[in-house]
């Protein structure tokens, strides 16, 4: 049962008023994922829950500032709108559903993804510079997906350099 509408609309508003697109309808997500093989796009599947509220909203708008970007930066909301929501995550073949969740899609295959683990107990910013790490990398450029999976932040960017949380590093140094 999606929640109610009052709740989640100031939630949806932290992304568009930004300019990111929402997609609410499975045609609406079905369209956005029709791209040609140069085409990117960053996928954010919004939630309801404290990550998403102060680590992954405010990291999307954070990496936005950058001035390498996706061609459109799109979102769906779990747990509101359900057959859009469903209908993204069919194209996220073998990543397993986490909300809030990130994904950076070229041509049609997910090159980057940044799960709930990747979030949780992070810094917006530490978030936003993996985000920026991953349009630096294949916004604008010749790279594609590799072949064992799409790069997340513990192959690639700030959690690979630090894998123990920002949020705990200062206490064991």
């Amino acid at each position: 049962m999606p929640y109610p509408e009052h709740i989640v609309a100031p939630m949806r508003a932290e992304l568009t008023r930004l300019g990111v697109k929402e997609l609410r309808t499975s045609p609406e997500v079905a369209d956005a994922f029709d791209m040609s093989s140069d085409d990117t796009m960053l996928l954010v599947i919004n939630s309801v829950c404290g990550c998403a509220a102060g680590m992954a909203r405010p990291a999307v708008g954070l990496a936005m500032e950058n001035e390498i970007q996706p061609d459109q930066i799109v979102t769906v909301f779990a747990g509101q709108d359900l057959d859009a929501t469903a209908t993204a995550r069919n194209y996220l073949v073998g990543i397993p559903p986490s909300s809030p969740f990130m994904a950076l899609i070229k041509g049609g295959d997910v090159v980057y993804v940044i799960e709930r683990r990747h979030i949780e107990g992070r810094s917006a910013e530490a978030i936003a510079s993996d985000l920026v790490h991953a349009f630096d990398k294949y916004c604008g450029t010749d790279h594609s997906a590799d072949e064992e999976g799409p790069d997340n932040p513990d192959t690639m960017g700030s959690h690979s350099e630090h894998p123990i949380s920002s949020s705990f590093q200062s206490i064991i140094r």
